[in-house]
């Protein structure tokens, strides 16, 4: 069974955090290189109990990993695109297998509506996006929208 974010084996079911676990997960996505020791000093544990607290949240699925938030323009990558994706019928399947493939697309979701799947692509210039359009052109329409700015940028979930 896949949960919601489409990992595969492990059902979603929520469970119950109590204030620590928030304070916790709060404080590592401000800071997901915090020291252990630093942790427990903000959340009020020592070191090993909030280690044990971190390992409990990753393997009850809370916690998926551990990022570092980038600059795509900064990196050479200054062309974001949102692409809302309409399979033809029977092609559904085909389109988050197509998206796996390209390397530009950072994120595809499916969602409800007349345009099942979206997906955000970084790209070096403009030329990349007609090919990237073409591999879904056989089996859905796209819409494209081009980023211009985000004046509200991914920020950590509202936990306190």
């Amino acid at each position: 069974m896949a949960n919601r974010r489409g990992r595969p084996g492990r059902a979603y079911e929520p469970k119950p955090f109590d204030d620590v676990d928030l304070r916790i997960v709060a404080e590592l996505q401000r800071d997901g290189r915090v020291s252990l020791a630093e942790l427990g000093r903000r959340v009020a544990l020592s070191a090993p109990a909030v280690a044990e607290r971190v390992q409990r949240l990753e393997s009850g699925g809370a916690i998926t990993g551990y990022h570092a938030a980038v600059d795509p323009a900064a990196l050479g990558f200054p062309f974001s695109v949102l692409v809302r994706v309409r399979p033809v019928p029977r092609e559904l399947s085909r389109i988050p297998k197509i998206a796996d493939e390209i390397p530009q697309i950072v994120e595809c979701h499916r969602m409800t509506g007349d345009d099942c799947f979206y997906f955000i692509a970084h790209l070096r210039s403009v030329e990349e996006l007609e090919p990237i359009l073409d591999r879904f052109t056989p089996y859905a329409r796209t819409t494209t929208s081009v980023v211009q700015s985000s004046p509200v940028p991914r920020r950590p979930l509202p936990l306190g």
